[in-house]
């Protein structure tokens, strides 16, 4: 069985990650503990979520990260029970298809209110929490469904564009704090979730598969590993960039 890399930077840190009740946010999670991190994590998820505390002694609060004040305040409890925030995981999202005919302002709206707005918000609460330890560790998940020409999820599409442009302007604006910013762009990881809505069968995955130049179906484990590299001091001097963990699909 494949070994792999443990960071001692990471113990006692702590994390905040969105979305982290299931699919990719979960083995973030589950990422993390086994680093020894303090790791909270927040969610509307709440059966999966509470399962996800009994497997990791992780911290879970239930949280609609479209409600930025609530979002806030989730930020607040986490501080105030474990201490100041040193690593965000911006990974909460929603890739429902939709024509381009069907969008209505309120969709977009809905939409843009998942996929980017709470990662610019989340982002902004945390920085003083990094202030006061010197420094810390933002990564805003972006997809590369927006570079091929997602037509079947054209808003989803231009709000993981989006979290490209965020990602820049924060690594620079928080440079000066020792605050990194960085995004991961994840291919078609197959989480359960993918599984019944968009690859319910073993021929649908092997057909994404033979596309990667890597034969390997891709998996939430793939990108967590990518995540605690860049929440590590292995990675102290990457900023403002966006990292592809596709198996080379694009």
């Amino acid at each position: 069985m494949t070994e792999f890399a443990n960071y001692p930077s990471l113990a006692g840190r702590v994390v905040f990650v969105t979305g982290g009740a299931s699919g990719i946010g979960a083995d973030v999670v589950r990422a993390f503990a086994r680093c020894g991190a303090k790791v909270a994590f927040v969610d509307i998820l709440e059966a999966e979520g509470r399962e996800l505390v009994a497997e990791t002694g992780a911290t879970f609060l239930v949280c609609d990260i479209t409600d930025i004040t609530g979002l806030r305040a989730a930020i607040d409890v986490v501080k105030s029970r474990l201490g100041p925030i040193g690593v965000l995981v911006n990974n909460a999202a929603n890739d429902d298809r939709h024509a381009i005919d069907d969008v209505t302002e309120e969709y977009w709206d809905r939409s843009t209110d998942i996929n980017l707005k709470p990662q610019f918000f989340a982002a902004q609460a945390v920085r003083s929490h990094m202030q006061e330890l010197g420094g810390g560790s933002i990564i805003n998940f972006s997809s590369i469904a927006w570079r091929g020409g997602a037509d079947n999820m054209p808003v989803y599409a231009t709000a993981k564009a989006a979290v490209l442009g965020l990602t820049r302007a924060l690594g620079r604006g928080f440079g000066k704090d020792n605050i990194r910013v960085n995004a991961i762009e994840p291919g078609a990881v197959i989480t359960e979730r993918q599984k019944r809505l968009w690859f319910p069968t073993q021929e649908s995955i092997d057909a994404v598969v033979s596309r990667q130049a890597l034969k390997h179906v891709l998996l939430g484990d793939e990108i967590a590993r990518m995540v605690l590299f860049l929440a590590s001091d292995d990675s102290r001097m990457i900023t403002k960039q966006s990292i592809t963990v596709d198996g080379g699909l694009r």
